[in-house]
């Protein structure tokens, strides 16, 4: 295979990663921790009764908060 080709797979490959997309993130305000909503599986968050993540700092629940102008949970 020659570099084009190399080239071609490597740029393919790349997009076609899925990654899931955000609807926003939980906060927590006392700590100013934030963890977006995709990740909070993969951080090892501990979830309340509720099923709200709780902070992994200070234990409280933490707040949802949705992104709206562009789609980013920034």
């Amino acid at each position: 295979m020659g570099i084009v080709g190399t080239i071609h797979d490597a740029l393919t490959r790349e997009s076609a990663s899925t990654e899931a997309t955000s609807n926003g993130a939980y906060w927590c305000d006392d700590c100013d921790v934030r963890v977006r909503d995709v990740a909070v599986e993969s951080e090892g968050l501990d979830r309340d009764d509720d099923g709200t993540p709780q902070c992994p700092d200070c234990g409280s629940a933490m707040r949802f908060e949705r992104a709206h102008a562009d789609g980013c949970a920034c």
